[in-house]
């Protein structure tokens, strides 16, 4: 046996002799456990932290609102209607005005509106603003000059002046139709065309077509541009010459030009009704224009078998010779067929087979309308035309 192996039961005897003091116990330590008042701060401070988080969003939402409210009038988006810059215009006076008229809500806004989206150069005219829109779109118009902005608005062939000034009146609202017809009949502007003494409607010298007109521009500059615009036709036409080559003058032609437009339906009618016309002119044989004389008519009257028997210089049933102006702004086709009348019908012509002797001159004096398509029969003796004029009643086409 080994000396350790005999000293081992010696160790456990001395052991379980030795006698324990207090200090030698070891006592259990107990958790640590967290102050409850350190909780209770971290706690208010994930709330309050809370709160603010959430009341962040419900004044970033408020302000959101309240701003798209200023941005843009309480009202339903409407048409754009008109608004003028002075000259003597700022951003205050102008903001003024666009709240006053509806345009904006809030001037203060405004006018930080601009400022955020690097300002605004005034422009002084006339401009199409839209009502109910949002301040950006007022803003967009503001910024583009007013000769920079068109609208179009298209006068068909056969308008007469009053027609074309309601036109104008209806496509612009800043326009107007009794300022329109003060320039179109007062004389004040230069013509192309010499006209007689004491005539000054323009009548029939504004050519009718598509106009783009800008927010700078006034009446007067729309007359102005018509009326070059039917110089150029004239000229593209050949009007001076070949109204010389028919013994007439321009101005004459042109009321000739404005009694088919207001006549003929179809475009293979148009120089057949001149011929007529230029034949009863060489005859002296009155013209018997209606729609002349429904141009000269007084207010009020509404009968055609009244207007006949009213004495006036429109009147072409009472009077010889051409009417004293144009009764209407012809186009092109008409202007055309005016200064190219069609020729007679030869003597072979079916038309011509009425007369005794086709050869002694066969040449076209009346036309009625024929058809519900606009066509219109032609006749060389009364009673042909009268045996179309009971035809066409029988079918419904005469008033």
């Amino acid at each position: 046996m080994s000396l350790i192996e005999e000293e081992e039961p010696d160790l456990d005897r001395r052991r379980s002799d030795w006698a324990l003091d207090d200090w030698d116990e070891v006592a259990e330590v107990p958790a640590v456990e967290p102050l409850r008042q350190q909780t209770r701060i971290v706690k208010w401070v994930v709330w309050v932290a809370f709160a603010l988080v959430v009341m962040l969003i419900i004044v970033a939402g408020y302000v959101g609102w309240w701003y798209l409210d200023q941005t843009r009038p309480d009202t339903e988006p409407g048409d754009a209607v008109a608004f003028t810059v002075l000259e003597a215009d700022t951003l205050d006076s102008l903001t003024s005005r666009l709240v006053d008229e509806g345009f904006v809500v809030d001037e203060s806004v405004f006018k930080w509106y601009v400022e955020q989206k690097g300002g605004l150069e005034l422009t002084p005219g006339f401009y199409q603003l839209p009502t109910g829109a949002h301040m950006g779109d007022v803003l967009a118009r503001l910024r583009t000059p007013p000769g920079q902005t068109y609208f179009r608005v298209t006068f068909p062939e056969g308008f007469t002046l009053e027609q074309m000034a309601e036109r104008l009146d209806e496509s612009s609202p800043r326009l107007d139709a009794e300022a329109f017809l003060d320039v179109a009949e007062s004389g004040g502007l230069p013509v192309p065309f010499d006209r007689p003494p004491g005539i000054t409607t323009l009548e029939g010298l504004l050519f009718p077509d598509t106009y783009q007109v800008s927010n700078a521009d006034n009446e007067a500059q729309v007359v102005d541009r018509m009326i070059k615009i039917m110089e150029r036709v004239a000229a593209q036409e050949d009007l001076e010459a070949r109204a010389a080559e028919l013994g007439r003058t321009p101005y004459e032609i042109l009321i000739v030009a404005s009694m088919i437009e207001k006549e003929a339906k179809l475009d293979e009618d148009r120089a057949k009704i001149a011929r007529v016309i230029y034949n009863r002119l060489f005859i002296d044989m009155n013209l018997e224009i209606d729609a002349a004389v429904r141009y000269g008519a007084p207010d009020g009257v509404t009968e055609f078998s009244q207007m006949r028997q009213i004495p006036g210089p429109y009147n072409t049933y009472l009077n010889g010779g051409l009417p004293p102006t144009p009764i209407a702004n012809p186009g092109r086709a008409s202007i055309r067929a005016a200064l190219n009348p069609a020729p007679n019908p030869p003597a072979g012509d079916p038309v011509c087979q009425v007369l005794d002797d086709p050869t002694q001159g066969c040449i076209y004096l009346f036309y009625v309308l024929i058809n519900e398509e606009g066509g219109h029969a032609f006749a060389v003796t009364g009673e042909q035309h009268q045996a179309n004029v009971n035809r066409a009643a029988d079918l419904g086409l005469l008033d």
